[in-house]
């Protein structure tokens, strides 16, 4: 179980075997350690000592994000104890012919879920401005094999997703003031909710590359560097389309989020309003159960493919100078948070494991298939693809 923790003001304390969320002198929630698999706080919550210690002891992953969504920091759980696969992660690390093999697969299955969003978009706004779009991220896709070197398949994820976001702002409804990709801070209300859906994900990939049993800082497309956990970055980048991407469609195409659900603040905002939300709202329901922005024509289920064969990514940052900041109300931060759980909840049919799973079983599969190439198991990374 994943629990979001967001009573601006609240305090977390232990109590037994149990931990209590409480806020003047009431207990706003209870968790159950046991089936906590990640606790993600968000804002200004207080956690005790006593509870900090517990959930050290209990191996609970524990996430800290700012309001806005912004990563702070983490409790991580002990080490795994297979030194044996950390130690082949972190010579594989100055293995060039492995790393640019597996960041090939990595690019390839971004970029072609970044060209199947846009040719929908194409189809169903029977626009063709997207064409030049898709036609540069083809151009990418085509040249990462003669790639000699980490830098340049770098270079190339940099164009394609450039233009990729210049196509997918043609995928919305209304106008919302998104023309590119900025991150920080967002400032529109697109890029507000893109950055932290990004954010939820990367910390849902850290969980599963801890699950599998894998050492988050060796990866082989993100560069090593003194404190950078390279591999969810990594792994996350061709879920973005899949999950964040089109879930942002959904949730402005179906009206879900709404103008006034934005406010616009200086860049640190300071939010103590506690949420409410009504998880009942039928048109949330309707966003969820559409997985590509209002534009697919297929069930959920016929819209994934395996072929048989991101601190966050090489987005493009603008300089924002003094330039207000866009931020979700406290009560849209809830529902999107809560659309993005009940969309990692979803099931599909998973070609590869034959069965039908979650795509946060996904994120676990494809973690362990990553070990699977680590270990020698298989040769080929064969990435999650959208139809």
């Amino acid at each position: 179980m994943i629990v979001y923790i967001t009573t601006q003001g609240a305090k977390i304390v232990k109590e037994g075997r149990h931990l209590l969320v409480k806020k003047d002198g009431a207990t706003h929630r209870t968790l159950f350690t046991y089936k906590l698999q990640q606790l993600i706080i968000c804002g200004r919550i207080e956690l005790t000592q006593p509870a900090l210690a517990f959930l050290l002891r209990e191996q609970i992953d524990t996430v800290f994000l700012r309001f806005d969504g912004r990563y702070l920091g983490r409790l991580s759980s002990a080490e795994s104890k297979n030194v044996f696969l950390r130690k082949k992660q972190f010579l594989l690390l100055d293995d060039q012919e492995f790393c640019l093999r597996v960041a090939r697969q990595l690019l390839r299955g971004k970029f072609l879920n970044m060209i199947t969003v846009l040719q929908r978009i194409g189809r169903t706004r029977k626009n063709r401005s997207v064409d030049p779009c898709i036609q540069q991220i083809r151009n990418s896709l085509h040249n990462l094999e003669a790639a000699a070197s980490i830098g340049v398949l770098m270079g190339y994820e940099g164009s394609a997703t450039a233009a990729y976001f210049s196509g997918f702002r043609l995928g919305l409804d209304r106008d919302f003031g998104f023309t590119r990709r900025v991150r920080r801070p967002p400032t529109d209300p697109v890029n507000s909710v893109l950055s932290l859906l990004y954010t939820m994900l990367i910390n849902r990939v850290y969980a599963a590359i801890r699950i599998a049993g894998l050492d988050p800082y060796p990866g082989v497309l993100h560069q090593s560097d003194y404190g950078r956990q390279a591999l969810p970055l990594d792994l996350v980048e061709e879920f973005r389309a899949i999950l964040a991407d089109t879930l942002t469609l959904s949730l402005f195409n179906l009206r879900v989020l709404q103008d006034d659900d934005f406010e616009r603040v200086l860049p640190e905002p300071v939010v103590a309003e506690p949420l409410v939300m009504d998880t009942s709202d039928t048109s949330l329901v309707a966003a969820l159960n559409d997985p590509l922005g209002r534009m697919n024509c297929c069930d959920a289920e016929s819209v994934f493919d395996i072929p048989s064969q991101q601190t966050l990514s090489h987005e493009e940052t603008a300089a924002t100078g003094n330039k207000l900041s866009i931020k979700l109300s406290p009560a849209a931060f809830r529902q999107v948070l809560t659309a993005f759980e009940r969309k990692l909840a979803t099931e599909f049919f998973h070609p590869l494991a034959e069965k039908r799973i979650s795509y946060a079983d996904a994120l676990v599969f494809q973690a362990r298939q990553y070990r699977r190439v680590v270990e020698g198991e298989i040769v080929e990374y064969q990435p999650l693809l959208l139809k």
